[in-house]
């Protein structure tokens, strides 16, 4: 499906350097680098908020049209750098795209339907990478645990993708393993020793209150 660019103004930045940065976050604004092919980088600083909305929205692989100056500038989302306490937005990189071109993209997997009632579904992998059109990224792609049973596994290879796209992962990267549950032996005896010790303190609580009881008779 094709994709609406985001436009979001931006602002050149002549400063640099940790001090401006934080000059730039007490503002409710964040540093951004441009990178594209061919010409030099593009510094801008944009709102905090408003950009954090886009990526919580559109994902890590948003495509944007940063309007500087007027200027219309095409990228996609290839890096930000969070704050490792607020999660804030630090700083973000975009790359530099033109219409009709492909893009290397990393794209979430997601399960869907339900598996035999006996079996267990494992994700190993809930991301594939593929090449599309920059403006044809989806948001995700849909595999199918429907009646799987124990034993089944679908491999990046499985994965229906959209037109235009191929597959960059391994064929053979395994996503979806359907097994049985897996009970760890020793757990379960010291969950049962727990239980029983359980059963046993009570018992002997309970004889200990009779005999109390009897003595004050």
């Amino acid at each position: 499906m094709a994709v609406t660019p985001t436009v979001i103004k931006v602002e050149k930045r002549e400063e640099f350097g940790k001090g401006a940065a934080r000059r730039l976050r007490r503002e409710g604004r964040i540093p951004g680098v441009l990178y594209e092919s061919g010409i030099d980088n593009v510094h801008f600083s944009v709102d905090r908020i408003e950009i954090s909305a886009i990526i919580r929205n559109e994902g890590v692989n948003a495509i944007l049209e940063l309007d500087l100056d007027g200027e219309k500038l095409l990228c996609m989302v290839k890096h930000i750098d969070q704050n490792v306490i607020s999660m804030d937005i630090d700083h973000i990189d975009v790359l530099g795209i033109k219409r009709g071109e492909k893009v290397n993209v990393e794209v979430p997997v997601i399960t869907t339907g339900e598996a035999h009632p006996d079996a267990v579904v494992l994700v190993e992998n809930d991301v594939i990478e593929i090449e599309i059109d920059a403006l044809s990224i989806p948001d995700e792609l849909e595999v199918s645990v429907e009646g799987k049973e124990i034993g089944d596994q679908i491999t990046a290879g499985d994965v229906t993708l959209p037109a235009g796209a191929t597959l960059l992962s391994d064929p053979e990267d395994l996503l979806v393993n359907v097994t049985y549950e897996q009970v760890d032996e020793e757990l379960e005896e010291a969950a049962a020793e727990a239980e029983e010790g359980g059963a046993e303190a009570g018992a002997e609580s309970t004889e200990d209150e009779a005999e109390s009881g009897d003595s004050e008779e």
